[in-house]
């Protein structure tokens, strides 16, 4: 069954406003992530969207149909939690058959749907064992059959790969990938991990504040930020105010004292324009052009190893400081001239607070 699902939440707590008219549409089989820092209002949204928690005001509805009405148990969808909250005193088996117990199924259907789960998520001959007998990723995994196997109309999924180590996130999340695909799930993500956001998604979905920044597919979001705050926390970690010179298109040239970037825009800017200037450290390059519009000079200020390639800290001519990433070592207080490509320097209105 192809399940899409649309909301309209607004959620307060007291006087502090948790979510703020957040609006998304899924489609059916898709996979979309909400990203975003703690506290911007994630793991709130699947709350509400499971039913633990009511919302202040706004509807869901799945298919077409309101379910905010609803209790948990018949909204139809499967969840898994940040710290797995499975039952420490029953088996991998019954904590799987849970929800099927709770649904009055029979006891062969139970046992068939158990033994389907522990298998499609490589845990055979794991039913009878505690969760206290399990690695970390294997209580993850339990978590997975466990909201599986009633079948969900919606997958929601809170953060369920922070508490791993970063192998077995890594697994973890092609474990995911895998099971969405071949399962045809409709399934909403959580996290502040943009490596899973882009790796997972058909589409991310950045918060802030309880309010949507930005949406769209992995790669408009990744290169393609519309603001500072989407910028940063997609890993752009060099930020230059500026004032746009001038504009061309979607081409911005602009300065600030003997700094001039030129790079590609997003969000219409006009000369005089407030702006931001904002590249990733792998993008930037050694160069022997001369002095110019994207070619700085500066001072190796601190290097750091980072196996296949070299942090630097470069203190460019002027004051500002730019993080670069080199496939070769320098060495701290040499000379070092340096190209910004324009195709992969943004330009971004300016905004109070965002850095």
């Amino acid at each position: 069954m192809i399940t899409s699902l649309a909301f309209r939440l607004t959620k307060r707590f007291g006087a502090k406003v948790v979510l703020d008219d957040l609006a998304l549409e899924v489609r059916g089989r898709e996979f979309v992530t909400v990203l975003g820092p703690s506290g911007c209002g994630k793991s709130t949204a699947l709350n509400l969207l499971a039913g633990l928690t009511q919302p202040t005001r706004g509807e869901i509805r799945l298919d077409g149909v309101r379910i905010d009405g609803l209790p948990p148990e018949r909204r139809g969808f499967g969840m898994v939690f940040q710290n797995y909250a499975l039952f420490p005193h029953l088996t991998v088996g019954a904590n799987v058959a849970f929800g099927l117990v709770l649904r009055g199924r029979g006891k062969a259907e139970i046992a068939e749907r158990v033994r389907r789960m522990l298998e499609l998520v490589r845990l055979t001959g794991f039913a009878d064992r505690y969760p206290g007998q399990l690695s970390g990723g294997q209580q993850q995994r339990v978590a997975i059959a466990r909201a599986l196997a009633v079948e969900p109309r919606v997958l929601l999924l809170d953060e369920p790969l922070s508490n791993l180590d970063a192998k077995l996130r890594l697994e973890m999340r092609g474990e995911i990938k895998r099971l969405h695909a071949d399962l045809g799930l409709t399934s909403i993500y959580v996290t502040h991990d943009q490596a899973e956001a882009l790796s997972l998604s058909d589409r991310i979905v950045i918060l802030r504040d309880g309010r949507v920044i930005q949406a769209g597919t992995p790669a408009e979001i990744h290169d393609r930020p519309q603001t500072v705050f989407v910028a940063d926390f997609m890993g752009y970690r060099n930020f230059f105010p500026l004032t746009v010179a001038s504009e061309e298109g979607d081409t911005v040239l602009a300065r600030a004292g003997a700094l001039a970037l030129r790079g590609r825009t997003v969000v219409p800017l006009r000369p005089g324009d407030a702006a931001v200037a904002a590249v990733r450290p792998e993008d930037v390059e050694t160069t022997t052009e001369p002095p110019g519009p994207n070619v700085v000079r500066g001072t190796v200020r601190l290097t750091e190893y980072l196996g296949r390639e070299h942090g630097v800290e470069v203190a460019l001519e002027g004051g500002p400081t730019l993080t670069v990433r080199l496939a070769h070592p320098v060495t701290v207080g040499s000379a070092l001239a340096l190209r910004l490509p324009p195709e992969r320097v943004v330009i971004l209105p300016a905004e109070d607070g965002a850095r």
